[in-house]
């Protein structure tokens, strides 16, 4: 009986010793594999899009010629639970790189970058049209009216010009448009949240969308950065003193089909951003604001200056007047002398 379980024993520990050494040659094999540098000879990018499992990445590498065998793969991702831990997006392959150091990379989500601008002055509909341009983008909001991109933004009810921050935006392939201006939302209301907590006393702004308002005038008049507090403090002088603003670049924004040309019939037609024929603000922003703009339009230089004018020269200054003869007197120097010339 003693002998009998002798030879039990020895065949079990021999079966387990065989098993064990199976199990350590395996393992070693699969270490091997996910250690040894790709045969790639020259950077390779790889697509792990959004959906895709362990196994699309084994079929993509499979069918790459670099991967032998898929289940080892599988297992060490496994074994490592890194298998609902994979980002979406694209990844360089640089030669050299092993298989479980792109694993990694894909866990950390060190993706490729791609970058997108959105320019100060730019319109709502003019970020749109970046944004279909990019091919890096998946495009959701495509022909849709604005209260139904708001909509979908989550801000029900918002017009969204001059709600995005201008910006350059550093994206992964098959980010949608929807989360990319979501992003620029945010910035903008961080943004004009840290400002309009550091703003002027006594500002002619009951609220942060009205200082957002004068920032986007302020972005569409002023190319020179030291002008902007001197065009914002023109333009508060104006409010306060109950003028009309009368800024060329509201009047453009509420003509339909703009050709290029404001006319005078242009400044004479009424309409809500016609600042000629209405007292006020616009009812919203023109365009996407910078930080400056913003920071202008809330510290904006203490001046007498009422009146504004171009030099015309293409240096994007303008000659600043306090009442409107000086102020005509510079029409006729800079705009209207050079207009007969020509």
């Amino acid at each position: 009986m003693l002998k009998k379980l002798r030879k039990g024993l020895t065949i079990l520990l021999t079966g387990v010793a065989i098993i064990l050494v199976i199990a350590i040659y395996y393992a070693e094999k699969i270490y091997s594999d996910m250690h040894s540098e790709l045969a790639l000879s020259e950077p390779l990018t790889i697509d792990f899009s959004r959906g895709s499992t362990i196994r699309t990445l084994a079929n993509q590498l499979y069918a790459k010629g670099l991967l032998k065998e898929k289940n080892h793969l599988l297992l060490w991702v496994k074994f490592r639970r890194q298998e609902t831990r994979l980002q979406a997006g694209e990844y360089i392959l640089q030669p050299g790189v092993t298989l479980a150091g792109l694993l990694d990379n894909m866990v950390a989500g060190k993706v490729v970058q791609y970058n997108i601008t959105l320019i100060e002055g730019f319109t709502f509909r003019q970020v749109l049209q970046i944004i279909a341009q990019n091919p890096k983008i998946i495009k959701t909001l495509v022909n849709l009216p604005d209260d139904d991109i708001m909509k979908r933004l989550g801000h029900e009810g918002e017009h969204p010009e001059g709600r995005f921050y201008p910006d350059t935006y550093y994206i992964s392939s098959g980010v949608t448009d929807v989360e990319l201006l979501n992003r620029a939302y945010q910035a903008m209301q961080s943004i004009l949240t840290e400002e309009w907590a550091l703003r002027e006393d006594n500002l002619p702004y009951k609220t942060p969308y009205e200082a957002l308002i004068m920032a986007s005038i302020v972005e569409k008049e002023s190319a020179i950065a030291e002008e902007r507090p001197l065009i914002a403090g023109l333009f508060v002088n104006r409010l306060r003193k109950k003028m009309r603003l009368q800024t060329d670049p509201t009047v453009i924004y509420g003509i339909e089909n703009y050709d290029g040309n404001i006319r005078f019939r242009d400044l004479r037609k009424d309409t809500p951003y016609n600042t000629y024929t209405r007292a006020g603000l616009p009812p919203t922003p023109i365009a996407l604001p910078g930080r400056e703009a913003i920071n202008a339009a809330l510290h904006p230089a203490k001046t007498d200056y009422l009146y504004f004018v171009a030099y015309g020269d293409g240096s994007g200054r303008h000659v600043f007047s306090t009442n409107l003869k000086d102020h005509e007197k510079a029409v006729d120097l800079y705009q209207r002398k050079k207009r007969k010339k020509k």
